[in-house]
């Protein structure tokens, strides 16, 4: 016991040694403060750069928004409501993979919309559309000493501008105002290979009328001609209603290039806005703004998903963990555990010499009266067991009538029929055909027991029970 007591006090001054020294080195860290150089565009922000006030205004307003926090490859096998859109706002915490980029286009391939409010975009995220290569160009890169409270700073010598042509993306938007840090989308076509320059200029050189070898003037159909080396060959109109065109449309556009673009890709569109500055807290109230980011994240309607995993909020992440995290309490828990494992491996190993195990004594207090019984069973000492519980129940007797143990069986009965009211003949006959019996008189097991029972149910009536009687005065004597 003394040597568990040492183990206790020890554990409780290492626990308290290292709550101490937890508290000691804990350094609180400050929540950093938005910046232009370093944003955090997540819709959980509520400060100058983030998205919160656009999320909340599309919540309240009824539109279907989410907050995607499951990785974007697993949007063509997610089992609940797929969104219609997902939108990517800034430069994430966690940057694309190469399979979540792979994964992201073939869902809009498939007919889904993605929007994407970035300034330097990855450029996983934007395929070629046809001949047409899309790319972003920033001019000017915000510095960390610029405040994003402060619109002066950001939107220094800009001036609203307007849409570049009517588009669905700039219904009911007469100006917007960018930031002066907002990036120039360039759409360049692909340069072509020199196998499909040739082919395109020989097949203009057989289109050409100058190089036709025919005199005899074009025959009557416009859309038939005949050939010195073959057949007629007729063109097919191509419908242009029924073919998407795979050039990028221009919305809004800056002196230096495209703000606003969108093209498709399959069966879905790829919107790109290069700048977050207009649907971010601290721009989002600027000009037509507003109205811009509802045209753009909304779209054709659908689910609106706003992608937080690579925000740094995936669902993957513990909630407790993650309420306690930059506090002690996680380093404790662990210094708890290694303590517990110590404790265990410490009483699973044997310290100092080896003892035998304790011997535990089964043997039950029954199991001599009950052997005695047996014994006296087949011995059929039928007097002998009689003795035993007359000698006990005189005892009482001679006690309840306040006799001494040499008094005359007569005297005994008398008095004690004379306290109780019991009969003194049967009494005495009682006390006379047991003292007999134990004398040596013939018996046997079933007149043994006969006078067995009537003398217990003689303690019966007078209330002399010896085993209640002796816990009793058992219970008597430990309250003293």
């Amino acid at each position: 016991m003394r040597q568990r007591l040492f183990i206790i006090i020890t554990l409780v001054i290492v626990v308290g040694v290292l709550i101490l020294i937890n508290a000691a080195s804990y350094i609180k860290v400050e929540q950093a403060l938005d910046s232009e150089g370093w944003p955090n565009r997540s819709t959980f922000n509520s400060g100058a750069t983030g998205t919160r006030a656009l999320y909340d205004f599309l919540h309240e307003s009824g539109y279907q928004v989410a907050r995607w926090r499951e990785s974007t490859a697993s949007l063509l096998s997610f089992s609940g409501p797929k969104p219609a859109t997902i939108v990517i706002v800034g430069r994430t915490a966690v940057p694309f993979s190469k399979t979540d980029s792979k994964e992201l286009l073939r869902w809009v391939e498939k007919g889904g919309r993605l929007v994407i409010i970035d300034r330097n975009p990855s450029p996983s995220l934007l395929p070629r559309s046809g001949d047409w290569k899309i790319t972003t160009q920033v001019g000017s890169y915000p510095w960390s000493d610029v405040d994003p409270n402060n619109l002066e700073q950001i939107t220094k010598d800009v001036k609203p501008i307007s849409g570049s042509q009517p588009t669905l993306l700039a219904r009911n938007v007469q100006t917007v105002l960018p930031s002066r840090f907002a990036a120039a989308i360039t759409i360049a076509p692909e340069k072509k290979s020199n196998d499909n320059q040739k082919k395109t200029a020989n097949a203009a050189a057989e289109d050409s009328p100058g190089d036709s070898d025919d005199d005899e003037g074009s025959s009557d159909d416009p859309g038939e001609r005949e050939s010195h080396d073959g057949p007629i060959v007729t063109a097919t109109a191509v419908d242009p209603l029924k073919e998407n065109s795979p050039a990028p449309v221009i919305n809004f556009a800056t002196e230096r290039g495209g703000l606003l673009v969108d093209y498709p890709h399959g069966e879905g569109r790829i919107v790109l806005l290069a700048d977050p500055f207009i649907v971010a807290n601290n721009g989002i109230s600027r000009a037509d703004n507003l109205q811009l980011a509802i045209n753009v994240v909304i779209g054709n309607g659908g689910i609106v998903a706003f992608d937080e995993f690579h925000q740094g909020h995936g669902a993957s992440h513990n909630a407790l963990i993650q309420y306690f995290e930059g506090t002690p309490i996680l380093a404790l828990c662990g210094q708890f555990a290694l303590i517990g494992l110590a404790v265990v491996w410490s009483r699973g190993r044997r310290f100092g010499r080896p003892l035998p195990l304790p011997q535990v004594d089964r043997r039950s207090s029954l199991e001599f009266v009950a052997s005695m019984a047996e014994l006296q069973q087949r011995a059929k000492a039928h007097d002998l067991a009689l003795e035993n519980i007359y000698g006990r129940v005189r005892r009482v007797l001679v006690r309840h009538a306040g006799l001494s143990n040499s008094s005359p069986r007569a005297e005994i009965a008398a008095r004690v029929a004379v306290r109780s009211g019991l009969n003194r003949q049967e009494l005495e006959t009682l006390m006379r055909n047991c003292e007999d019996t134990i004398n040596g008189a013939p018996t046997n097991a079933r007149e043994s027991l006969r006078l067995a029972k009537r003398l217990r149910e003689l303690e019966s009536k007078l209330g002399l029970g010896t085993r209640a009687r002796d816990d009793r005065q058992r219970a008597e004597s430990s309250d003293l």
